[in-house]
């Protein structure tokens, strides 16, 4: 039976937009998903010991090339997609080769990407002329006549955008799956651990933690490419900086970064927590949001280290009646 749960959830969740929850649950239930996918993405390196503050960078390059490369040139978004790939590939390995080669780790690890996410929003914030600056921009829309366009990847019915994202978030569950059981975690874990140890007994620690980073770097740049198309707006401080890039460390660390739904939980837990804060306070107090999300990190760390989900898991499993033999031993 229990096996059949994770079967009997995913079925519930493909129907639950048939029955009619509404407009704005399912544009919640599409964001939840988006950003699952995304926090998916961090997590496969945050998990392993890199804490990376330079995801936002990452979102940002495939966000903003798409929207541009269809903007300027009119190259469809499926174009523009490996476009973005090959660009967030890129630095990600001309960040990730120096660190790891000259062994730049932990709290100066997280500074050098910290560095690039801020970077990256400034450049976007540089050239106005072409991204619309810190106002931020909007692809062309070409649904003046149609209701979807799968050239331009623009579909006016969220239910279309619903099994788009619900696919590509069961691939970032794949891919995770897929790292968790495999050889290379082990040998991260032990990287993460004692590097120099690992390292002596013929663990090959930079390629091993450059490969990890360029698969979390690139389904991050597929979320950012992907919220660009379904919100049909971007600007700078959505999807790149520090903000963003914070706001993936809390959602992971709140979830439940060593359990592959808890990037998942921390997408939801934090979307009602941005709606909640939007709803009470408005636009009237600014970085309110990053000061509560640093807030309850530090919080979440100190007090709930597995995070929502795997606490949960953890207090279920301490409930669970022994053995009879194990109880008479």
């Amino acid at each position: 039976m229990m096996r059949a749960l994770p079967w009997l959830g995913l079925a519930a969740l493909a129907v639950a937009p048939l029955i009619g929850i509404g407009n704005y649950p399912l544009h919640m239930l599409i964001q939840v998903l988006l950003w699952g996918f995304v926090y998916t993405g961090w997590s496969i390196m945050g998990r392993l010991g890199m804490v990376s503050f330079g995801h936002g960078a990452f979102l940002g390059i495939g966000a903003y090339v798409v929207v541009m490369g269809w903007n300027q040139v009119g190259l469809t978004p499926w174009l523009g997609l490996p476009i973005a790939l090959v660009i967030t590939a890129i630095v990600a390995f001309l960040i990730g080769y120096p660190c790891f080669r000259f062994k730049i780790v932990g709290h100066y690890f997280a500074l050098v990407t910290l560095a690039l996410s801020e970077v990256t929003r400034l450049l976007i914030v540089a050239l106005r002329d072409h991204t619309g600056g810190s106002l931020g921009v909007t692809p062309k829309t070409v649904l003046t006549d149609t209701t979807y366009s799968l050239v331009a990847l623009q579909f006016s019915n969220k239910l279309v955008w619903f099994y788009i994202v619900l696919a590509v978030w069961l691939a970032g569950l794949w891919v995770w799956k897929k790292v968790d059981r495999s050889m290379a975690r082990l040998a991260l874990e032990a990287i993460s651990q004692e590097e120099d140890a690992a390292a002596s007994i013929g663990i090959n620690v930079t390629r091993l933690k450059l490969s990890v980073t360029l698969v979390s770097a690139l389904m991050t740049c597929v979320g950012g490419v992907l919220y660009a198309q379904y919100q049909a707006y971007v600007n700078p401080d959505t999807v790149s900086g520090i903000g963003i890039s914070l706001q993936m460390v809390f959602g992971v660390i709140a979830g439940g970064m060593y359990v592959r739904l808890g990037p998942t939980v921390g997408a939801a837990f934090t979307l009602l927590l941005a709606e909640g804060l939007r709803l009470m306070f408005g636009n009237s107090m600014h970085a309110l949001d990053s000061t509560i999300y640093g807030l309850m990190l530090v919080l979440f760390i100190i007090y709930m280290p597995k995070g929502i989900l795997g606490g949960a898991l953890e207090a279920m499993q301490r409930r669970k009646p022994l053995p009879a033999g194990a109880q008479s031993a």
